[in-house]
């Protein structure tokens, strides 16, 4: 039986944060606001300062780095952190509702093993605090699909950033146009995934499988289902040796536990049935959240808006395969654009 996890010590931080922004976390742990923590990014919005927000920031990253541990020491294959996934935090201030990033964290554990590490965030929002952790290593390639910045916080994350100094090509954004559906994802996501994974061959990855791409989800504007989703879940379980799955957003709390149960059945090589329990159905409904009885989604999208999230999902492939892809001797058969249109 596995060890369970254990709240993390601010030590343990120190490897991603600095001392003086763990330091005045831990001041704001009493919950009472000073002026100054609004230069940390802390403050009203979306990173209030709140009773227990250091020991419950700790706690996170006590999950995730014992799951880390467990797959460095070679005790299991694969491990899941659904409370984990905070990829906004950076090295000196609060962001996006993360305080300590617990995913730069686990791969600073990684790459102190001697680990390559490759990094993919299907979040709504962009990947940006884990960017910024390792925008100038070639140890580390990070690749996040999210809905454009043009339309969602945190405004970033375009084809242009691609990395700099060693890290340069390193770097992999998928901005997609809002509303985009399975069918636009799927495409992209195949693309690019599996040439970079193949050619980069971590020997770890570390993934973010967040739920606010979920046509229901309220803080985002995308139109994805378990389809989509489940695609690029399955995915990444094929072409892992060593896994480290983390939870990120979802603001639908049912659906949000619907796929995550989907995720630790796949970890698990559980099939589940598709009828959700009864119980959990009627809860849903009784506190106003619109779920059907199933476990795969059945929502499709209207056809009028398919074309339009399909060429901006080109416009960024396009652009990794003239940039990314030639940096990594990546090869890209001879006329690959007219395969860019259906």
């Amino acid at each position: 039986m596995y060890e369970a996890p254990t709240q993390a010590d601010g030590e343990e931080a120190r490897a991603f944060h600095t001392d003086e922004y763990l330091a005045i976390l831990k001041e704001a742990n009493d919950g009472v606001f000073k002026e100054k923590y609004a230069g940390y990014g802390m403050g009203p919005g979306d990173n209030p300062v709140f009773p227990g927000m250091y020991d419950f920031s700790l706690t996170v990253l006590g999950c995730t780095m014992t799951a880390a541990r467990l797959i460095g020491e070679k005790k299991v294959k694969r491990a899941f952190n659904m409370a984990g996934g905070m990829h906004h935090a950076m090295r000196d201030r609060a962001s996006g509702f993360c305080f300590i990033n617990d995913i730069a964290v686990a791969i600073e554990y990684f790459l102190s093993k001697k680990m390559k590490v490759m990094y993919v965030d299907i979040d709504a929002h962009h990947g940006d605090g884990v960017q910024a952790a390792f925008y100038d290593s070639n140890r580390v390639l990070t690749l996040s699909l999210h809905e454009s910045g043009r339309s969602l916080f945190p405004g970033t994350g375009f084809t242009d950033e691609i990395g700099e100094e060693k890290g340069k090509g390193y770097s992999v954004n998928v901005p997609l146009r809002f509303g985009t559906d399975d069918a636009t994802f799927i495409w992209a996501f195949d693309q690019v995934f599996e040439p970079i994974i193949d050619k980069f061959n971590p020997d770890v990855l570390v993934s973010l499988v967040a739920c606010d791409m979920m046509h229901t989800d309220p803080l985002a504007n995308m139109n994805l289902t378990s389809e989509g989703f489940l695609h690029a879940v399955r995915k990444m379980r094929e072409k892992s040796t060593r896994w480290l799955c983390l939870g990120g957003g979802g603001y639908n709390e049912f659906n949000t536990a619907r796929l995550w149960t989907l995720v630790w059945a796949l970890l698990n090589d559980i099939d589940l049935p598709d009828e959700l329990p009864e119980e959990f159905v009627k809860k849903a409904r009784t506190e106003g959240f619109q779920l059907h009885g199933l476990m795969d989604d059945p929502y499709r999208m209207g056809e009028w808006r398919k074309q339009e999230v399909m060429t901006e999902a080109q416009n960024s492939i396009r652009d990794i395969k003239r940039t990314i892809f030639p940096m990594h001797k990546i090869k890209v058969k001879k006329g690959f654009f007219d395969d860019l249109f259906y």
